[in-house]
């Protein structure tokens, strides 16, 4: 346990930053499952899209994590349309 101020402030800071980054990355990984799923509306992949722009910018995952998963939802619905 720190004794030093501005360390127990970090500490508060990386919890707090722990859960708000959990509850993210769980949404984001359930709009991801609803947006590629079989007869995925376009409602839910525009979401999933949107929940991936969304982390990538705030630096919940990596750009090129996001593009992957925008080309797989991509692909699955270029696949479906055919």
């Amino acid at each position: 346990m720190p004794n030093i101020a501005s360390a127990k402030k970090n500490m508060r800071k990386s919890r707090a930053a722990a859960v708000r980054n959990r509850a993210q990355r769980s949404a984001l990984r359930t709009a991801l499952k609803k947006g590629r799923a079989d007869g995925a509306s376009d409602a839910d992949k525009l979401n999933a899209v949107s929940q991936l722009d969304r982390a990538a910018r705030k630096g919940l995952i990596h750009k090129n994590k996001a593009a992957r998963h925008k080309a797989q939802i991509a692909r699955k619905t270029a696949a479906g349309a055919q």
